[in-house]
C-alpha cells in the first residue's frame, strides 16, 4: 500500500489526544457536509425553477419557428408547404400570423396581439393545455383570449363578441373627419376560452382561426408571419433546420426555443451562476477551516513526524501525508453532503414538504449538479490541502 495513504487514512481515522483537536476535526468535517449540502440543495432548487419557468413559455414556444427575416410577413407556397410536410425529422408544422390590434367591448379598450393560427397548432404547440376556462376553438368567428385581456375588457365566454380593430393597410395619411370604418377593419370576435399562463403573456394574445386573421389584415392566404415546427423525438435539430433553410430560402431566420427566448434563459442562467459563485465563496471560507485543521494536526503530530523522518520518510512523503488526509476528508465530507442533499431533494419530490401557495417548490435532481458539487469540494480540498500540508519543513522536524 502507499505509504503516505496509509498514514493518512490511519490520521483521519484515530483520535487526537488533545480534545481542542478533536473538536476542530469535528467543526471542520460538520462544515464541509453542511457547505456541500447547502450547495447542492441551491443548484437543485435553481434547475426545478428554471425548468418550471420555461414550462409556460414552451406550451407557447415550438421546437423551431420560421420567422421573417425583413418586414413582418412573408410568402409560402403550396409547393414549399408539401416540401415542408415530406422533411424526414418533422412532426406537423403550423402557418400563424400576428399582428398588434385594438379590442374594444362596453366602452372599455385594450391593445393586445391577434395571432391567426390553422388547426395544426395545437398539435404543433401545447397551447391548448393552458386553457382553464371553457375551450379551445377557433372555429365560427371564435377566439381565445389571454387571461388578463379577459379581467381588462370584463369578458366572458360564448358571451356579448368583443370588437376586434386592426388598422387598415395603406401608405397615405388619414385626412380630418375619418371615421372608425375609415382606419380599422372591425371584425366581432365571441370568445370561447380563456388560457392562463403568466402575467405578461395572459395580457397579450388573442388567438382565431388563421384565415379570419388574414382576411382582418387584407393579406392572403399565403402570407404569415411565422411558421412553427415540431419535429420528432431523437431528430436531429441541425439536419431539419437545414432542410427547412433549402426550402424556405433566405427570406426566413430560424430559430429554437432558446432562441426565441434568449433573454430568459441568459437571466436562469446567470441567477444559476450567480448562486454558485456566492455559495462556492462560502465553501472557501469554509474550507479554511481545513488549512487550520490540518496545520492543528501537524502540530499534534509533530513527534510521529519527526519519528517517521527519522526512519527514513522523506519530507516530501511526510507533506503528502497531510494532503491525502485534507483531500480524504473533504472528499468523504462532500460525499455525504451530496448523500444528505439528495435525500432532501428526493423527499421533496416524493412528498412535497416546502410549497410555494398551493404548488409544491420546484426542485430537480440532476446528475450535472452531483459533479458540480463534488468537483467544486475536492478542487478546493486539494487547493487547501496543498496549503497547509506545505507546513512540514525543517525546522519544524528540528524543534
Amino acid at each position: 500500500m502507499n505509504f503516505p495513504l496509509y498514514i493518512a487514512k490511519r490520521y483521519v481515522r484515530s483520535r487526537s489526544s488533545q480534545n481542542a483537536v478533536n473538536i476542530i476535526n469535528f467543526i471542520t468535517f460538520l462544515v464541509i457536509v453542511i457547505g456541500s449540502a447547502a450547495l447542492f440543495l441551491v443548484l437543485s432548487g435553481f434547475a426545478g425553477l428554471k425548468t418550471f419557468s420555461l414550462s409556460f413559455t414552451n406550451a407557447f414556444d415550438p421546437d423551431l419557428k420560421a420567422q421573417p427575416a425583413i418586414g413582418k410577413v412573408f410568402s409560402i407556397t403550396p409547393e414549399q408547404e408539401e416540401r415542408l410536410a415530406n422533411i424526414a425529422g418533422l412532426a406537423s408544422y403550423s402557418k400563424e400570423i400576428e399582428e398588434k390590434v385594438v379590442l374594444s367591448f362596453d366602452k372599455k379598450m385594450d391593445i393586445a396581439n391577434i395571432k391567426g393560427v390553422d388547426s395544426n397548432y395545437t398539435v404543433t404547440t401545447g397551447v391548448d393545455s393552458t386553457v382553464y376556462w371553457g375551450s379551445w376553438s377557433t372555429a365560427r368567428q371564435q377566439g381565445v383570449a389571454g387571461n388578463g385581456i379577459m379581467r381588462t375588457l370584463g369578458l366572458a365566454i360564448d358571451r356579448k363578441p368583443v370588437k376586434v380593430l386592426a388598422l387598415k393597410p395603406g401608405t397615405g395619411s388619414l385626412v380630418q373627419g375619418s371615421t372608425t370604418t375609415d382606419m380599422y377593419n372591425v371584425l366581432p370576435l365571441q370568445i370561447s376560452g380563456v388560457y392562463s399562463v403568466e402575467a405578461s403573456l395572459d395580457d397579450m394574445y388573442v388567438f382565431l382561426d388563421l384565415g379570419l386573421a388574414q382576411a382582418l389584415l387584407e393579406k392572403d392566404s399565403t402570407q404569415v408571419s411565422g411558421i412553427s415546427f415540431k419535429m420528432k423525438p431523437d431528430s436531429d435539430e441541425n439536419s431539419v433546420r437545414e432542410a427547412i433553410g433549402t426550402i424556405l430560402g433566405d427570406d426566413i431566420l430560424l430559430k429554437n426555443r432558446q432562441e426565441l427566448n434568449s433573454n430568459l434563459y441568459r437571466m436562469l442562467n446567470t441567477e444559476n451562476i450567480a448562486a454558485y459563485l456566492i455559495f462556492t465563496l462560502v465553501l472557501i471560507i469554509a474550507l479554511f477551516n481545513v488549512v487550520g485543521a490540518i496545520i492543528m494536526m501537524i502540530l499534534d503530530k509533530q513527534e510521529n513526524s519527526k519519528t517517521l523522518f527519522s526512519l527514513g520518510a522523506t519530507l516530501k512523503e511526510l507533506r503528502r501525508i497531510y494532503f491525502v488526509q485534507g483531500v480524504l476528508v473533504t472528499t468523504f465530507g462532500g460525499l455525504i453532503g451530496v448523500l444528505l442533499g439528495s435525500i432532501l431533494i428526493g423527499s421533496q419530490l416524493v412528498f412535497g414538504w416546502v410549497k410555494i401557495g398551493s404548488i409544491d417548490y420546484p426542485v430537480e435532481y440532476q446528475l450535472q449538479n452531483v459533479l458540480i458539487v463534488l468537483g467544486t469540494i475536492i478542487v478546493l480540498g486539494v487547493i487547501a490541502s496543498k496549503i497547509a500540508s506545505s507546513r512540514i519543513n525543517q525546522k519544524l522536524l528540528a524543534a
